[in-house]
Protein backbone atom coordinates (compact mmCIF):
# COMPACT_ATOMS: atom_id res chain seq x y z
CA UNK A 1 0.00 0.00 0.00
CA UNK A 2 0.94 3.16 -0.49
CA UNK A 3 1.89 5.61 2.40
CA UNK A 4 -0.48 8.41 3.38
CA UNK A 5 0.40 11.56 5.79
CA UNK A 6 -1.13 10.28 8.83
CA UNK A 7 0.56 6.29 8.26
CA UNK A 8 3.33 5.02 9.42
CA UNK A 9 6.35 5.75 6.29
CA UNK A 10 7.78 2.10 7.17
CA UNK A 11 5.80 -0.52 5.96
CA UNK A 12 5.92 -3.60 3.64
CA UNK A 13 5.38 -2.92 0.51
CA UNK A 14 1.32 -4.46 -1.06
CA UNK A 15 0.70 -4.92 -4.06
CA UNK A 16 -2.40 -4.43 -5.25
CA UNK A 17 -3.60 -8.07 -6.59
CA UNK A 18 -7.86 -6.39 -6.86
CA UNK A 19 -7.36 -4.87 -9.27
CA UNK A 20 -38.15 13.28 2.42
CA UNK A 21 -41.43 14.23 1.94
CA UNK A 22 -40.93 15.93 4.82
CA UNK A 23 -40.32 13.65 8.19
CA UNK A 24 -43.85 14.94 10.47
CA UNK A 25 -42.06 14.89 13.35
CA UNK A 26 -45.16 14.41 15.37
CA UNK A 27 -46.07 11.15 13.30
CA UNK A 28 -43.16 9.45 12.62
CA UNK A 29 -43.96 6.47 14.42
CA UNK A 30 -47.14 5.74 12.35
CA UNK A 31 -45.91 5.90 8.99
CA UNK A 32 -46.06 3.39 6.68
CA UNK A 33 -43.14 1.97 5.03
CA UNK A 34 -43.34 -0.97 2.07
CA UNK A 35 -41.73 -4.11 3.04
CA UNK A 36 -37.80 -4.40 1.20
CA UNK A 37 -40.21 -6.60 -1.29
CA UNK A 38 -42.41 -4.58 -2.38
CA UNK A 39 -41.99 -1.24 -4.42
CA UNK A 40 -43.18 1.47 -2.80
CA UNK A 41 -45.74 4.30 -4.12
CA UNK A 42 -48.12 2.07 -5.54
CA UNK A 43 -51.50 2.49 -5.60
CA UNK A 44 -53.93 -0.10 -3.79
CA UNK A 45 -55.86 -0.55 -6.64
CA UNK A 46 -52.55 -1.42 -9.01
CA UNK A 47 -52.47 -4.47 -6.39
CA UNK A 48 -53.67 -7.72 -7.10
CA UNK A 49 -55.12 -9.19 -3.74
CA UNK A 50 -53.17 -12.73 -4.17
CA UNK A 51 -49.72 -9.85 -4.67
CA UNK A 52 -50.30 -6.91 -2.09
CA UNK A 53 -48.84 -6.82 0.93
CA UNK A 54 -49.44 -5.13 4.62
CA UNK A 55 -47.42 -2.09 5.27
CA UNK A 56 -45.16 -1.73 7.89
CA UNK A 57 -44.19 1.33 10.17
CA UNK A 58 -40.55 2.45 10.49
CA UNK A 59 -41.21 1.52 13.71
CA UNK A 60 -41.94 -2.07 13.09
CA UNK A 61 -38.43 -2.14 10.82
CA UNK A 62 -36.65 -0.85 13.65
CA UNK A 63 -38.01 -3.56 16.29
CA UNK A 64 -36.96 -6.24 13.50
CA UNK A 65 -33.69 -4.90 13.03
CA UNK A 66 -32.70 -4.24 17.12
CA UNK A 67 -30.29 -6.62 18.93
CA UNK A 68 -30.92 -7.62 22.35
CA UNK A 69 -30.27 -4.10 23.55
CA UNK A 70 -32.44 -2.33 21.19
CA UNK A 71 -29.66 -0.95 18.89
CA UNK A 72 -29.92 -0.83 15.05
CA UNK A 73 -27.39 0.75 12.72
CA UNK A 74 -29.07 3.02 10.42
CA UNK A 75 -27.68 4.51 7.12
CA UNK A 76 -29.44 6.37 3.79
CA UNK A 77 -28.92 6.41 0.76
CA UNK A 78 -30.11 8.09 -2.62
CA UNK A 79 -30.11 6.85 -6.61
CA UNK A 80 -26.83 7.66 -7.19
CA UNK A 81 -25.54 5.66 -4.23
CA UNK A 82 -27.53 2.81 -4.79
CA UNK A 83 -26.29 2.23 -8.58
CA UNK A 84 -24.87 -1.24 -9.39
CA UNK A 85 -21.25 -0.73 -8.47
CA UNK A 86 -21.47 2.12 -6.36
CA UNK A 87 -21.18 3.17 -2.88
CA UNK A 88 -24.06 0.91 -1.49
CA UNK A 89 -22.40 -1.94 -2.89
CA UNK A 90 -19.16 -1.42 -1.56
CA UNK A 91 -20.85 -0.63 1.66
CA UNK A 92 -22.41 -4.21 2.22
CA UNK A 93 -18.84 -5.84 0.76
CA UNK A 94 -17.20 -4.52 3.70
CA UNK A 95 -19.40 -6.07 6.07
CA UNK A 96 -19.31 -9.19 4.14
CA UNK A 97 -15.57 -9.64 4.30
CA UNK A 98 -15.31 -7.97 7.35
CA UNK A 99 -13.93 -9.58 10.62
CA UNK A 100 -16.99 -10.41 12.82
CA UNK A 101 -19.41 -7.99 10.97
CA UNK A 102 -21.40 -10.62 8.43
CA UNK A 103 -24.05 -11.00 11.39
CA UNK A 104 -24.23 -7.26 11.37
CA UNK A 105 -26.28 -7.21 8.38
CA UNK A 106 -29.41 -8.28 10.24
CA UNK A 107 -29.09 -4.88 12.10
CA UNK A 108 -28.68 -2.31 9.47
CA UNK A 109 -31.50 -0.89 8.44
CA UNK A 110 -31.35 1.49 5.14
CA UNK A 111 -33.37 4.92 4.90
CA UNK A 112 -33.69 5.50 1.06
CA UNK A 113 -34.51 8.70 0.29
CA UNK A 114 -35.84 8.15 -3.27
CA UNK A 115 -37.66 5.20 -5.12
CA UNK A 116 -34.96 3.95 -7.11
CA UNK A 117 -32.81 3.82 -4.00
CA UNK A 118 -35.56 1.50 -2.03
CA UNK A 119 -35.87 -0.96 -5.39
CA UNK A 120 -32.16 -1.62 -5.77
CA UNK A 121 -31.92 -1.25 -1.87
CA UNK A 122 -34.86 -4.03 -2.04
CA UNK A 123 -32.40 -6.59 -4.16
CA UNK A 124 -29.74 -6.77 -2.00
CA UNK A 125 -31.53 -6.22 1.48
CA UNK A 126 -33.99 -6.95 4.03
CA UNK A 127 -34.55 -4.06 6.21
CA UNK A 128 -35.23 -1.13 3.36
CA UNK A 129 -37.13 1.95 3.91
CA UNK A 130 -38.32 4.52 1.87
CA UNK A 131 -39.54 8.15 3.21
CA UNK A 132 -41.21 9.97 0.02
CA UNK A 133 -39.43 13.17 -0.81
CA UNK A 134 -42.09 15.48 -2.72
CA UNK A 135 -40.62 18.75 -1.68
CA UNK A 136 -36.77 17.70 -2.87
CA UNK A 137 -35.91 15.49 -5.30
CA UNK A 138 -33.10 13.37 -3.22
CA UNK A 139 -31.87 10.85 -5.97
CA UNK A 140 -28.87 12.53 -7.87
CA UNK A 141 -25.34 13.05 -6.54
CA UNK A 142 -25.42 15.77 -3.86
CA UNK A 143 -22.07 17.77 -3.99
CA UNK A 144 -20.85 18.36 -0.68
CA UNK A 145 -22.57 22.01 0.76
CA UNK A 146 -25.30 22.61 -2.08
CA UNK A 147 -28.71 23.46 -0.69
CA UNK A 148 -29.86 19.60 -1.34
CA UNK A 149 -26.80 18.60 0.56
CA UNK A 150 -27.72 20.74 3.44
CA UNK A 151 -31.23 19.38 3.17
CA UNK A 152 -30.36 15.99 3.05
CA UNK A 153 -28.10 16.15 6.01
CA UNK A 154 -30.54 18.19 7.79
CA UNK A 155 -33.38 15.35 7.03
CA UNK A 156 -30.98 12.53 8.36
CA UNK A 157 -30.57 14.77 12.05
CA UNK A 158 -34.63 14.91 12.20
CA UNK A 159 -35.14 11.27 11.47
CA UNK A 160 -32.60 10.52 14.06
CA UNK A 161 -34.35 12.01 16.20
CA UNK A 162 -37.24 9.91 15.95
CA UNK A 163 -35.26 7.32 16.65
CA UNK A 164 -34.08 7.88 19.85
CA UNK A 165 -37.78 9.06 20.54
CA UNK A 166 -39.15 5.44 19.79
CA UNK A 167 -36.27 4.23 22.26
CA UNK A 168 -33.98 2.80 19.83
CA UNK A 169 -30.24 2.91 20.56
CA UNK A 170 -28.56 3.61 16.98
CA UNK A 171 -25.18 3.62 14.98
CA UNK A 172 -25.14 6.24 12.14
CA UNK A 173 -22.87 5.33 9.02
CA UNK A 174 -22.59 6.82 5.67
CA UNK A 175 -22.97 4.41 3.41
CA UNK A 176 -18.89 5.43 2.13
CA UNK A 177 -17.76 3.72 5.42
CA UNK A 178 -16.27 0.32 4.96
CA UNK A 179 -16.74 -1.92 8.01
CA UNK A 180 -13.83 -3.90 8.52
CA UNK A 181 -14.31 -5.18 12.00
CA UNK A 182 -17.37 -5.35 14.23
CA UNK A 183 -17.25 -1.92 16.45
CA UNK A 184 -19.08 -2.53 19.25
CA UNK A 185 -16.55 -3.44 21.13
CA UNK A 186 -14.83 -0.27 20.52
CA UNK A 187 -17.71 1.67 21.66
CA UNK A 188 -17.43 3.61 24.77
CA UNK A 189 -19.20 2.07 28.13
CA UNK A 190 -20.22 5.53 28.84
CA UNK A 191 -21.49 8.52 27.34
CA UNK A 192 -24.71 9.05 25.67
CA UNK A 193 -23.44 10.57 22.50
CA UNK A 194 -19.77 9.22 20.57
CA UNK A 195 -18.88 10.62 17.28
CA UNK A 196 -16.17 9.83 15.10
CA UNK A 197 -13.37 12.56 13.87
CA UNK A 198 -11.90 13.44 10.81
CA UNK A 199 -8.67 14.61 13.32
CA UNK A 200 -8.02 13.29 16.29
CA UNK A 201 -5.82 14.59 19.24
CA UNK A 202 -5.96 11.89 21.59
CA UNK A 203 -8.41 12.63 23.87
CA UNK A 204 -11.74 11.28 23.79
CA UNK A 205 -13.40 14.11 26.38
CA UNK A 206 -12.17 17.09 24.24
CA UNK A 207 -15.00 18.21 22.05
CA UNK A 208 -12.07 20.42 20.23
CA UNK A 209 -11.62 16.90 18.17
CA UNK A 210 -12.39 17.57 14.78
CA UNK A 211 -15.57 15.75 14.53
CA UNK A 212 -16.95 13.30 11.83
CA UNK A 213 -20.88 13.16 11.72
CA UNK A 214 -20.53 10.42 9.64
CA UNK A 215 -20.40 7.56 12.40
CA UNK A 216 -22.10 8.16 15.50
CA UNK A 217 -23.17 6.19 18.59
CA UNK A 218 -25.78 7.55 20.10
CA UNK A 219 -28.21 5.47 23.32
CA UNK A 220 -31.60 6.68 23.67
CA UNK A 221 -32.47 8.90 26.65
CA UNK A 222 -33.64 11.95 27.96
CA UNK A 223 -30.41 13.74 27.36
CA UNK A 224 -29.75 12.50 23.80
CA UNK A 225 -33.68 13.23 22.44
CA UNK A 226 -33.34 17.03 23.93
CA UNK A 227 -29.97 17.10 22.38
CA UNK A 228 -30.67 16.25 19.09
CA UNK A 229 -33.60 18.06 19.11
CA UNK A 230 -32.12 21.46 19.97
CA UNK A 231 -29.49 20.42 17.34
CA UNK A 232 -31.65 20.45 14.42
CA UNK A 233 -33.51 23.42 15.83
CA UNK A 234 -29.93 25.05 15.81
CA UNK A 235 -30.05 24.50 11.73
CA UNK A 236 -32.37 27.99 11.78
CA UNK A 237 -29.82 29.91 13.50
CA UNK A 238 -26.71 29.15 10.69
CA UNK A 239 -28.90 28.79 7.66
CA UNK A 240 -25.53 27.75 5.49
CA UNK A 241 -24.21 25.28 6.96
CA UNK A 242 -24.33 22.01 7.14
CA UNK A 243 -24.99 19.64 10.51
CA UNK A 244 -21.21 19.07 11.32
CA UNK A 245 -20.86 22.66 11.15
CA UNK A 246 -23.16 23.53 13.55
CA UNK A 247 -22.74 20.94 15.62
CA UNK A 248 -19.16 22.98 16.43
CA UNK A 249 -20.73 26.05 16.61
CA UNK A 250 -23.19 24.91 19.67
CA UNK A 251 -20.70 22.07 21.58
CA UNK A 252 -19.58 24.81 24.39
CA UNK A 253 -23.38 26.26 24.16
CA UNK A 254 -24.53 26.30 27.92
CA UNK A 255 -27.30 24.79 27.01
CA UNK A 256 -25.30 21.62 26.06
CA UNK A 257 -23.86 21.12 29.70
CA UNK A 258 -27.63 21.64 31.17
CA UNK A 259 -28.75 19.05 29.54
CA UNK A 260 -25.98 16.83 30.97
CA UNK A 261 -25.36 14.81 28.06
CA UNK A 262 -22.17 13.14 27.95
CA UNK A 263 -19.84 12.99 24.58
CA UNK A 264 -17.33 10.98 23.80
CA UNK A 265 -15.16 11.29 20.23
CA UNK A 266 -13.34 8.29 18.33
CA UNK A 267 -9.65 7.56 18.20
CA UNK A 268 -8.86 7.27 14.12
CA UNK A 269 -7.02 4.55 15.07
CA UNK A 270 -9.96 2.38 15.09
CA UNK A 271 -12.72 4.96 13.18
CA UNK A 272 -9.98 6.07 10.31
CA UNK A 273 -11.07 7.73 7.23
CA UNK A 274 -9.46 9.41 4.47
CA UNK A 275 -8.82 12.64 6.61
CA UNK A 276 -6.49 10.89 8.93
CA UNK A 277 -6.30 7.11 7.87
CA UNK A 278 -5.57 4.50 10.84
CA UNK A 279 -2.22 3.66 11.65
CA UNK A 280 -3.22 -0.28 12.15
CA UNK A 281 -4.52 -2.34 10.00
CA UNK A 282 -4.36 -5.05 12.84
CA UNK A 283 -7.08 -2.60 14.99
CA UNK A 284 -8.83 -0.54 12.24
CA UNK A 285 -12.92 -1.17 12.62
CA UNK A 286 -14.14 1.35 9.99
CA UNK A 287 -12.59 3.56 7.44
CA UNK A 288 -14.40 6.52 5.92
CA UNK A 289 -14.30 8.61 2.50
CA UNK A 290 -14.33 11.62 3.89
CA UNK A 291 -11.70 14.95 3.17
CA UNK A 292 -13.17 13.57 -0.19
CA UNK A 293 -15.35 15.17 -2.52
CA UNK A 294 -17.14 13.74 -5.40
CA UNK A 295 -18.52 9.85 -6.48
CA UNK A 296 -15.96 9.13 -8.34
CA UNK A 297 -13.04 9.05 -6.10
CA UNK A 298 -15.04 8.10 -3.44
CA UNK A 299 -15.58 5.38 -5.18
CA UNK A 300 -12.10 4.31 -6.54
CA UNK A 301 -10.41 5.11 -3.45
CA UNK A 302 -12.81 2.78 -1.42
CA UNK A 303 -12.00 0.27 -4.14
CA UNK A 304 -8.20 0.12 -2.91
CA UNK A 305 -9.23 0.16 0.88
CA UNK A 306 -11.37 -3.28 -0.19
CA UNK A 307 -7.82 -4.34 -2.17
CA UNK A 308 -5.65 -3.69 0.53
CA UNK A 309 -8.03 -5.43 3.47
CA UNK A 310 -7.78 -8.26 1.09
CA UNK A 311 -4.57 -8.46 0.88
CA UNK A 312 -4.63 -8.38 4.89
CA UNK A 313 -6.80 -11.05 5.41
CA UNK A 314 -4.58 -13.17 3.22
CA UNK A 315 -1.63 -13.26 5.11
CA UNK A 316 -0.34 -15.38 7.94
CA UNK A 317 1.78 -13.43 9.00
CA UNK A 318 1.05 -10.02 11.58
CA UNK A 319 1.85 -6.85 10.20
CA UNK A 320 3.64 -4.54 11.99
CA UNK A 321 3.06 -1.30 10.13
CA UNK A 322 0.57 -0.08 8.11
CA UNK A 323 0.40 2.37 5.57
CA UNK A 324 -3.07 2.60 2.48
CA UNK A 325 -3.52 2.89 -0.90
CA UNK A 326 -5.64 5.87 -0.36
CA UNK A 327 -6.31 8.08 -0.20
CA UNK A 328 -5.15 8.76 -3.93
CA UNK A 329 -7.87 9.94 -5.92
CA UNK A 330 -9.32 11.97 -2.84
CA UNK A 331 -6.23 13.36 -2.54
CA UNK A 332 -6.16 15.01 -6.13
CA UNK A 333 -7.82 19.00 -6.63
Amino acid sequence: MSSSSSSSSSSSSWSRTYPLQRLNVNNLSSLNASPSSQLPNINSSEISQETAKPMISFKEILENASNENNTVIITTLNQAWAEPNSLFDLFLESFRIGQGTQQLLKHVVVVCLDRKAFERCSQLHTNCYQIETSETDFSGEKVYNTPDYLKMMWRRIELLTQVLEMGFNFIFTDADIMWLRDPFPRLYPDGDFQMACDRFFGDPFDSNNWVNGGFTYVRSNNRSVEFYKLWHKSRLDYPELHDQDVFNRIKHKPFITEIGIQMRFFDTVYFGGFCQTSRDINLVCTMHANCCIGLEKKLHDLNLVLDDWRKYLSLSEHVQNTTWSAPMKCLED
